[in-house]
């Protein structure tokens, strides 16, 4: 029996092994982004059915579109999801930039027009519509006093109340504190403002008055207090929630009283986010109008004295400038909120550097 033997077929060469997959190249997002905007461009500009806007928000979607379409032509279709969403996240981010961005670029180049010593060390009092002098220092004194008191008013009675319902409030009467603190929140300034003038101004303040009412920058600090109030209690709260359990467990196992341990413990370690929530109430109320309007009256003279007589605010000095008839008060009011947003900037840069020294100092 005879037997044939087939030769065999000799195999192909093996192909390299290689982890890398096809992928777009740099150029590709950039470019897809350009032919979106002159794409959008050329449909709303020819159609004639809007401005800048609407080519941003047509060339958004055509570039989230057409890079869907390259993305999954070359690297597949997991890849251009992923690239989709990625760019759709990028996208929401610079919309939410653009606005603050905007009002940034607002403020400072229309403010810088009246960034003078005049306009820092000037009040409006005797200033006519005619005249082009004029500045805000009265404002600035009165801010600063005003949000000074309601600050140290605010912070101990919100962190103090922070501190009551996280490590010792039980049962319904913390409860009840949470859900008016929580109703405070959403108070409108100018009942705040009410309130004070209801009870401060008509009735306490005649008083010590002559049995007249009085306007004073000390009452526009309890306004802006109670408006300040929530605000640090539930941002101070939550700060206070997120402290680990364990640090207080190992302070308790090594004898610690409790009181020592809120204060040296629990304390210092939520100091950085009680500071924000501090300076979030600070600059709402550095930014309220109405309060400082029906319980301090404003003025255009500088009052050192915030127990007596009218006094203004840079928030209401802007309202006053945005509504008089002059062609240098639009200047005025810019300028003065462009002082205002850097004001608030100066001390949350420096609060934040104090809070960061203390903690750092342990």
């Amino acid at each position: 029996m005879t037997t044939t033997l087939t030769p065999r077929r000799p195999r192909p060469p093996a192909q390299p092994v290689t982890l890398r997959a096809r992928r777009l190249p740099a150029y590709a997002a950039p470019a897809v982004a350009v032919a979106a905007l002159l794409l959008a461009a050329a449909l709303v500009y020819g159609a004639g059915i809007g401005g800048p806007v609407l080519v941003v928000v047509v060339g958004a979607l055509l570039y989230l579109a057409g890079l869907f379409v390259a993305a999954n032509a070359v690297e597949g279709r997991r890849s251009a999801r992923n690239r989709t969403w990625s760019a759709l996240i990028h996208s929401a981010f610079v919309l939410a930039v653009l606005p603050l961005a905007s009002v940034v670029w607002t403020l400072v180049s229309k403010g810088s027009e009246r960034l003078d010593a005049n306009f820092f060390g000037t009040s409006m009092n005797n200033i006519g519509s005619r005249d082009a002098n004029g500045g805000a220092y009265h404002a600035i004194v009165g801010t600063l006093q005003q949000v000074g008191i309601a600050t140290v008013i605010t912070v101990p009675l919100g962190v103090l109340c922070a501190i009551y319902i996280v490590e010792y409030g039980r049962g319904r009467f913390a409860f009840t504190i949470r859900f008016f603190v929580d109703v405070m929140t959403g108070i409108p300034s100018i009942v705040t403002g009410l309130f004070v003038l209801a009870f401060w101004v008509l009735i306490v303040s005649p008083w010590f008055n002559d049995g007249r009412p009085g306007f004073s920058g000390f009452a526009a600090a309890l306004a802006l207090s109670v408006l300040m109030l929530p605000t640090v209690v539930r941002s101070t709260e939550e700060m206070l929630r997120l402290v680990p359990a364990p640090l207080r467990e190992g302070a308790y196992a090594l004898g610690v009283p409790k009181w020592k341990t809120i204060l040296r413990v629990v304390l210092p370690t939520a100091l950085p986010g009680i500071v924000t929530g501090i300076m979030l109430a600070v600059a709402r109320a550095a930014g309220e109008t109405a309060p400082v309007l029906l319980v301090a009256g404003g003025g255009a003279a500088i009052n050192f004295n915030p127990f007596e007589n009218n006094q203004s605010s840079l928030a209401l000095f802007v309202y006053q400038q945005a509504g008089e008839a002059s062609k240098y008060s639009p200047a005025r009011a810019w300028t003065a909120a462009l002082t205002l947003v850097a004001l608030v900037l100066v001390l949350t840069v420096a609060a934040k550097l104090l809070a960061r020294r203390n903690r750092l100092g342990r």
